[in-house]
C-alpha cells in the first residue's frame, strides 16, 4: 500500500501538486492522466525518491521492490539478451559469483551460487529475457547483437524490456508504447495484464490505458482526483461531475442573487430587518461552488489543397529495399536482419511484386508486424527510397506532406518556429507566418523561442506545423503520436478527418487509427495486401499467426524427432475403422467435459468480477481507512485472493478456449 498525506511538491516557484491525499492499493493498475506539465513525471520521480516533498508525506513499504525504465542506454558491448537479463540484479549477483567461484575451483561457493540461481529461478532466466525482447519486436538473430549496435528508439525497447525482467512490486511506466509498433504494444498490454505487482503507467495512448488500468488518477490544477475503472470510465466520471458541478454553481448564483435582492430592498426597512440579517446570514453560508471553467481544446486544421488530381500514385510491382547491405536499415522504423538480397548480392531486399494504388480522398492505415516493411513502404512511397525493380508513378500535381519518425529529432537547434517556417518560405511576409504559427498555437513571443527548449509533443506539433504550410494533397505519416498528448492527438484526429486530400498512415495509436483511416492494408511476410477487417481483426490475425508459428515449430521438431527414430526402426501405424470411430468418439467426449468447464469457469470469474468491483468501492472509499485497520486488511487481502484466483482461471479458460 502507498499512501501519500497532503503531499505537495514544487518546480522552483511553480507549485506543481499540492496537497495531493491518496491510497493506492497493492495490485492496483493505475494510470495516471493530465495534461504536460501537470506533474505526471514529478510524481513518479518522488516515487523513486529522484524528489523530495515540499509538504506533506509519502508513505511506502520499506522493502518495496521497485521496477522503471531507464532514460538512458550506455553504449555497451554486451549482447542485447545479457543487458536485458541484467535487469535482475539479484539473479545478475548470483551468476557473477558462480562465475568467479568457478574461476577459483572453489566448489563449496558454487554450490551456494547454483542454490542462490534455483531459488531465483535463474536457469530459465535466458527463456524469459528471450521471450521479452521477442514480445518488443526483437527477431532472433538480434538478440546476441551489441547493444551499442542499436539505435535509439531500439535501445529504449531494450530498456523497456530490461525494467520487465526485474522482479518487482511496483512497476512504473512513463509513456511505454513509444517507439513500439502495434503489434508490440499489443503484446505490452497482455503482459501487463497478467503482471501481479502494482502498476502506475503515464500513458497519452487511451486504448492502451483502456486496456491495461483498473484505476486512473487525474492531475489538474495542482490537485489529484481518483476514478475507479479505466480511462473511458473516468472520462464519463468527469464529465458528468463537471456538469453537475456547473448544475449547482448556476443554482447557487441564483439562490444568491435572489438574497441579496431581498436584503437590497429591504435592509433599510425596519419590519423587515430580522428576515434581510436571516438572509445575509445565509449568503454567508453558502458553498461558494466554482464554475466549471472551460478548457480551450486546441484545434488546427490541414489547409485545403490547391490540386486533388484523381490518381495521384502508383507502384507497379515494385521491389522496395535498400540499394546496398552496408546500408543496415536497422533503424527506429523496423529491425531488417534476415530479408534476401538480390542476385547481384548488393542490396537488401524488404518488399516484393508491391502493387499500390492511391487515389484522391483514400485513407488508408498501414497494419504489419515489426520489421515487415511498414515504414519501408511509406519512404518508397514518398520517393525518398529508390525502388530496386517496377516502377513508381507520382502524377505531376501530387504534393506529399511526410512525417518521419525522425522528422522531430531533425528540427534545427537553436531555432525558433519563426526560424524554421522562414527557411520553408523566404518569401513569406512575416506576419503572415506569424498569425500562421498563431494557429498552431506558437503565439506571440513562443514564435521566437528556441526549440531547444520545447518539449518532444511541442516539437511535433511545429513539425506537423511546416507539413501543413505547404497545403499539401497527400500525407505519409510514420508514427506522428510519439511525444503528443491525449488533447493534440484528438486534434490531430479532428484534423485528419477533415482533410481533403489522401492519408496514408502508420501508428501504434489504435484510437486514431479507428477515427480516420477508412481502409487497411497489411504488410507482412515481404507482402503488401488489402486487410479485409478491422483493429480487432488484425489482433486476433496477430495472435494466430503466432499460434500457427509455434505449431509450426513444434510440428518440425516432432517431424525430425519421428525421422531419427525412423532411422533407428522403422514405424508402420495402421488404424482401422473401428480404432478410428473410437478415438472419434473419445474427442467428441472431452470436447462436451471442455465445452463444460468453460461454462463454469466464464460463471465463476463472472461472480469474481461482481465481487471485486463492490471489494474497489470499499476501497476507494475514504471512510473505509477511517474504520478499524482490521477492516481495511481484510479488504486487501480478500481482493488479493480474488485476483490471484480469476488469473488461474483466466489461464485455464484460455487454454481450454484455444484448445476447442
Amino acid at each position: 500500500m502507498i499512501a501519500f498525506r497532503h503531499f505537495a511538491l514544487r518546480r522552483g516557484s511553480r507549485l506543481l501538486l499540492s496537497d495531493i491525499d491518496l491510497v493506492i492499493q497493492s495490485g492496483w493498475r493505475l494510470g495516471v492522466v493530465g495534461r504536460n506539465g501537470c506533474g505526471k513525471s514529478s510524481l513518479f520521480a518522488a516515487l523513486q525518491g529522484k524528489l523530495e516533498s515540499d509538504a506533506g508525506d509519502l508513505d511506502m513499504p520499506a522493502k518495496l521492490r521497485l521496477a522503471t525504465v531507464a532514460q538512458e542506454t550506455p553504449a555497451l558491448p554486451d549482447p542485447a539478451i545479457d543487458y536485458v537479463m541484467g535487469g535482475d540484479e539479484e539473479l545478475a549477483i548470483a551468476l557473477r559469483d558462480e562465475n568467479d567461484a568457478q574461476a577459483r575451483g572453489d566448489t563449496e561457493a558454487m554450490a551456494r551460487a547454483h542454490h542462490r540461481i534455483e531459488e531465483l529461478h535463474g536457469y530459465d532466466a535466458r527463456a524469459r529475457a528471450g521471450r521479452l525482447l521477442h514480445g518488443l519486436g526483437f527477431s532472433p538473430d538480434t538478440h546476441e547483437r551489441a547493444v551499442q549496435e542499436f539505435s535509439g528508439g531500439w535501445r529504449v525497447r531494450l530498456n523497456l524490456a530490461r525494467a520487465l525482467m526485474a522482479p518487482s512490486e511496483l512497476l512504473l511506466l512513463d509513456e511505454p508504447t513509444n517507439h513500439l509498433d502495434l503489434d508490440a504494444v499489443l503484446w505490452l498490454e497482455e503482459w501487463l495484464r497478467r503482471y501481479q505487482g502494482t502498476l502506475l503507467v503515464i500513458s497519452h495512448d487511451r486504448e492502451f490505458l483502456d486496456g491495461v488500468i483498473s484505476h486512473t488518477l487525474h492531475l489538474n490544477d495542482g490537485r489529484g482526483k481518483l476514478y475507479t475503472g479505466n480511462y473511458s470510465a473516468f472520462e464519463r466520471l468527469r464529465a458528468e461531475q463537471l456538469r453537475q458541478q456547473q448544475i449547482a454553481h448556476e443554482r447557487e448564483q441564483a439562490e444568491r442573487a435572489h438574497l441579496q435582492s431581498f436584503v437590497d430592498r429591504f435592509k433599510a426597512k425596519a419590519s423587515k430587518a430580522k428576515q434581510a440579517q436571516s438572509r445575509v446570514k445565509r449568503l454567508e453560508k453558502l458553498a461558494g461552488t466554482e464554475a466549471v471553467r472551460a478548457e480551450r481544446a486546441f484545434r488546427f486544421q490541414f489547409a485545403v489543397p490547391d490540386r486533388l488530381p484523381d490518381s495521384m500514385l502508383q507502384l507497379e510491382e515494385v521491389v522496395a529495399g535498400y540499394p546496398a547491405a552496408s546500408e543496415d536499415p536497422y533503424d527506429d522504423a523496423a529491425p531488417v536482419t534476415a530479408h534476401a538480397a538480390n542476385a547481384s548480392g548488393d542490396a537488401l531486399v524488404i518488399l516484393d511484386d508491391v502493387r499500390f494504388r492511391l487515389e484522391a480522398g483514400e485513407r488508408i492505415g498501414l497494419l504489419g508486424p515489426n520489421g515487415a516493411g511498414k515504414s519501408t513502404l511509406v519512404k518508397t512511397l514518398v520517393g525518398e527510397l529508390t525502388p530496386l525493380g517496377g516502377e513508381r508513378k507520382a502524377h505531376k500535381d501530387l504534393k506529399i506532406g511526410y512525417f518521419a519518425q525522425h522528422t522531430v529529432e531533425s528540427l534545427r537547434e537553436g531555432a525558433s518556429p519563426f526560424d524554421h517556417l522562414q527557411d520553408k518560405a523566404p518569401g513569406a511576409s512575416a506576419q503572415s507566418m506569424r498569425d500562421f504559427l498563431g494557429t498552431w498555437n506558437f503565439a506571440g513571443d513562443r514564435a521566437f523561442e528556441s526549440v531547444d527548449g520545447f518539449s518532444g509533443g511541442e516539437r511535433a506539433r511545429l513539425a506537423l506545423a511546416l507539413i501543413a504550410w505547404d497545403k499539401p494533397n497527400l500525407l505519409l505519416l510514420d508514427e506522428p503520436t510519439n511525444h503528443l498528448d491525449l488533447d493534440m492527438r484528438e486534434a490531430l484526429a479532428d484534423a485528419l478527418a477533415e482533410f481533403d486530400g489522401a492519408l496514408v498512415l502508420v501508428s501504434h495509436d489504435r484510437h486514431l487509427l479507428g477515427l480516420v483511416c477508412d481502409s487497411f492494408v497489411r504488410v507482412a511476410d515481404s507482402k503488401v495486401e488489402s486487410f479485409d477487417g478491422d483493429l480487432d481483426d488484425y489482433a486476433r490475425w496477430l495472435r494466430s499467426r503466432g499460434s500457427a508459428n509455434k505449431k509450426a515449430d513444434k510440428k518440425a521438431k516432432l517431424a525430425a524427432a519421428q525421422g531419427e527414430a525412423k532411422e533407428s526402426k522403422p514405424v508402420v501405424q495402421v488404424e482401422s475403422p473401428e480404432e478410428r470411430r473410437r478415438l472419434a468418439a473419445a474427442q467428441r467426449e472431452g470436447e462436451k467435459a471442455s465445452r463444460q468447464r468453460v461454462k463454469k469457469l466464464e460463471t465463476r470469474m463472472s461472480a469474481i468480477d461482481g465481487e471485486l468491483a463492490t471489494l474497489e468501492k470499499q476501497l476507494a472509499d475514504p471512510n473505509t481507512y477511517n474504520g478499524p485497520t482490521a477492516e481495511m486488511l481484510r479488504l486487501g487481502k480478500r481482493q488479493t485472493e480474488l485476483r490471484g484466483e480469476k488469473e488461474t482461471l483466466e489461464a485455464e479458460w484460455l487454454e481450454l478456449y484455444a484448445t476447442l
